[in-house]
């Protein structure tokens, strides 16, 4: 059976969920990862109203689609974060409270905690999401950071989701880190130093998108053969990036995405540099069975012509593993 291709609610939530269920049953999708904000898929209303969990799925049904994951990235971002007014466009009001950042850490930390409970109610098995990073911004050692200060942010982050994926194993469902610059893990070397971080355990994994690897140089085909069985989820997303840079480099130069001095930029699936012929082989060898979700970022195309494009261009791509060796009619017998 073919994995089912699913659309990510997130860059589409100025639009209601019935809108865009509408739509993506046209494009040819099987279901929607549904983000928790917009309308989408709200935390406090699937804790507090009965029949909100079940209108969710009779709404998606209507549509013939279904739902795997929700994924909460926004609040997951200002757990670890340095908080400052950039936060409060993306948190919801009764998170950013009175802006004062230690508060906000903990009351993001308390919604991630809700977030797990309403999936529970969901009938989903993984959220998906940011962690944040108190040590982001000494990405660069100059002056030089003591390896005292970034073991200090680790142990921040094990001090701060701990607790978070105590209410994740409670209630049996995974969260999904997206590796990513900006949060504790951003590449194959950060990603391992935080599962060591939480003690490896369980509740913690990861939502695979190479898009925010290969751009850095990082091997993401190597990173789902090392970390497979922490592979939760993933986002098929493509992303470009010249072979001559000119103006910018991997930092981005300030420069907005779309902007044509960029180093690399997000671009519709099968437009940009990811391999992801080499993705489905390897997703095939460490068995992963989940849904492809199509994250679609493309500040050059129709979104509309690109979420169309890109679900039938996964559908082409995905093929199940070999069930008998190709040659195994000359095996010895």
């Amino acid at each position: 059976m073919a994995r089912p291709v699913t659309l990510f609610t997130g860059q589409w939530a100025d639009l209601t969920l019935e809108t865009l269920a509408q739509k993506a049953q046209a494009w040819g999708f099987d279901g929607l990862e549904l983000a928790c904000w917009g309308d989408h898929f709200d935390v406090r209303r699937a804790l507090n109203e009965p029949d909100y969990c079940a209108g969710r799925h009779q709404l998606l049904a209507k549509y013939g689609l279904k739902v795997w994951a929700i994924s909460n990235h926004l609040v997951g971002q200002a757990v670890c974060d340095n908080i400052d007014a950039r936060h409060q466009a993306i948190l919801p009001a009764h998170v950013w409270g009175d802006g004062k950042p230690e508060g906000v850490r903990q009351r993001a930390a308390e919604e991630m905690q809700a977030t797990a409970r309403a999936a529970a109610k969901l009938g989903v098995k993984v959220v998906n999401g940011f962690t944040g990073s108190s040590i982001w911004h000494l990405l660069y050692s100059f002056p030089p950071v003591e390896a005292a200060t970034l073991a200090a942010g680790f142990q921040d982050f094990a001090r701060r989701w701990n607790p978070i994926l105590d209410v994740f194993d409670e209630v049996g469902v995974r969260f999904g880190l997206e590796v990513h610059p900006t949060e504790i893990a951003f590449d194959v070397v950060t990603a391992e130093r935080a599962l060591e971080a939480i003690g490896r355990r369980p509740a913690f994994g990861f939502n695979y998108d190479p898009s925010h690897l290969g751009y850095q140089g990082v091997d993401y085909v190597a990173f789902l053969e090392k970390f497979g069985d922490r592979i939760y989820h993933l986002h098929m997303k493509d992303v470009w990036w010249s072979p001559a840079p000119r103006w910018s480099g991997v930092f981005g130069g300030h420069l907005n995405f779309g902007d044509k001095n960029r180093y690399w930029d997000f671009r519709s699936l099968g437009r940009g540099n990811i391999n992801f012929e080499e993705i489905v082989r390897s997703l095939n060898r460490i068995g992963y069975n989940g849904p492809l979700s199509i994250e679609w970022e493309d500040s050059g195309m129709d979104r509309e012509h690109g979420a169309a494009e890109a679900c039938a261009f996964v559908r082409r791509l995905d093929f199940k593993p070999a069930a008998v060796a190709f040659d195994a009619a000359f095996a010895e017998k």
